[in-house]
């Protein structure tokens, strides 16, 4: 039911069947278990903000314009994973069964 996003750094839901396909147990389950992962999720969000911290450091005393890029093109990338694990980490499996469906 969950499946390791290496982009992310944690698990996320692959849900199989609609949310109401599946028996009361089996949402909890789920429900459990996303709830844990969901519980990690700020703390990779803390690494991540370090992560940053760091490059714009970097940034800040390099002199050569194409190690910039590359360092705002790296920052960019951490900054956008943050945001999508603040979309995880705010979703529940039900929510997450009604987004797929309109996707």
């Amino acid at each position: 039911m969950f499946q390791y996003d290496k982009r992310l750094g944690v698990p996320v839901p692959i849900l199989q069947h609609d949310w109401l396909l599946y028996t009361i147990e089996e949402r909890q389950q789920i429900t459990l278990e996303w709830e844990t992962i969901r519980g990690t999720i700020p703390d990779r969000i803390r690494e991540l903000e370090k992560q940053i911290h760091r490059k714009q450091s970097q940034l800040n005393e390099e002199e050569n314009f194409d190690q910039s890029c590359r360092l705002n093109t790296e920052i960019s990338e951490l900054a956008s994973v943050i945001n999508d694990l603040w979309l995880w980490f705010r979703t529940t499996p039900d929510v997450y069964e009604e987004r797929k469906m309109h996707t």
